[in-house]
């Protein structure tokens, strides 16, 4: 009933940090709503429309009758798919047996922590990092044990520090490559020393490969190039433009997959069904619209960072995957919050504030240009606009 105390609530879900990304987006649908025009550079949801092929294949399968229960792992079809398109893509075997389809790569994360920890274990991330990653760690009982990254060297781990916070409770270190809110990229060195470090230590390795397909200076690299000691996460959400679909998979090692596949019956039964067999056809025959849809991001991506220079912003090192942009702007004050909320209600932009993805990331910014490069010209016209007048 309304109005019983907060002390009714439990201390677990209190303990949970709002992702306050999803407030700037109510805010920002509330001002639309009431008739201001607002430029959406806040979420990282693209704007493209799903491509034709996708979604044809989807009515295609409703149409068939697809819609009821499939195989709480996930459509054999689709797993083996996947395998196939991490041999293609990393030239590293995954076996079909060793994938869970999850529905959306955010469950993918519970199966994952809820496998791998016991109350108590302690779970390495980066700071700025996304800010799902401790709480579900934190929910689960685990520990989230953060690690400075900085924007002068790329937010790149120092193998060092890492090995510093290793303890006889972690059990894992978190990677996020093409990075959010950086989208920054670890090369083939880091992700070797990082495989090395755990091999050395019997720690784990949890790869977030969700903006994979979206790099604009060479491949992506999985992290199963460098070792067998790791999970993946991965979905179609970024790359394929079906952030609302939401299917996703997870890729553990053997040992864990039972786990993981039973908390998958118990709090998920299966993906979507219909959604599954679209996101075959993603992987089989979407590779071109993949590839389109880069090159537009790569065309806002060259505009928006020197354009952010350009009005004071420091950007320390050019970000080359996903789509984002995380800018220093203590230029105009140390707050990010407020910035973001001043920002969003007085020049009609809606950012990302950087205290969101941590410590590490207050008094920064993050800019999505998952928005047309028309919205990009007038977003930007309106901070320099703010920005004089301030």
């Amino acid at each position: 009933m309304r109005g019983e105390p907060v002390d009714q609530v439990s201390r677990r879900a209190q303990a949970i940090r709002p992702f306050v990304v999803m407030d700037v987006v109510a805010r920002a649908k509330e001002l639309t709503a009431a008739g201001r025009d607002i430029v959406r550079m806040e979420i990282g949801d693209p704007d493209f429309a799903t491509p034709e092929i996708i979604t044809r294949a989807a009515e295609a399968a409703m149409e068939a009758g697809d819609t009821g229960y499939t195989q709480s792992a996930g459509l054999p079809d689709l797993r083996t798919a996947i395998a196939a398109h991490y041999d293609a893509a990393y030239g590293v075997a995954v076996d079909p047996e060793d994938i869970i389809v999850t529905q959306g790569t955010s469950p993918a994360m519970l199966l994952l922590f809820g496998a791998l920890l016991d109350p108590g274990d302690e779970v390495i991330i980066s700071d700025p990092c996304y800010p799902a990653y401790p709480n579900y760690i934190s929910f689960l009982g685990g520990v989230p044990v953060p690690v400075c990254v900085r924007a002068e060297e790329g937010f790149r781990f120092r193998i060092e520090e890492v090995r510093a916070a290793i303890t006889p409770r972690t059990k894992a270190i978190v990677i996020n490559s093409p990075a959010n809110p950086m989208g920054t990229v670890l090369g083939p060195d880091d992700l070797t020393a990082l495989a090395t470090l755990a091999a050395e230590t019997g720690i784990w390795i949890a790869s977030d490969e969700i903006y994979h397909g979206l790099q604009f200076d060479g491949p992506s690299h999985s992290i199963l190039e460098y070792t067998d000691r790791a999970f993946v996460l991965n979905g179609f959400s970024k790359a394929y433009a079906m952030t609302g679909w939401r299917l996703g998979y997870l890729i553990a090692p053997r040992a864990f997959v039972r786990a993981a596949e039973v908390i998958q019956q118990n709090f998920f039964l299966c993906a979507n069904h219909f959604v599954q067999v679209a996101g075959t056809v993603a992987l089989t025959d979407g590779q071109p619209d993949v590839a389109r849809m880069r090159g537009l991001y790569d065309e806002r991506r060259r505009y928006l960072v020197p354009a952010l220079r350009e009005l004071g912003l420091k950007v320390a090192t050019e970000p080359t995957g996903a789509f984002y942009v995380f800018a220093d702007a203590r230029v105009w004050g140390s707050d990010s919050l407020a910035l973001s909320s001043r920002l969003l209600e007085e020049a009609g932009v809606a950012v990302a504030p950087g205290i969101d993805f941590g410590a590490g990331g207050e008094g920064f910014l993050r800019f999505s240009y998952a928005t047309s490069l028309d919205r990009l010209h007038e977003g930007v016209r309106r901070l320099a606009a703010w920005s004089a007048t301030r």
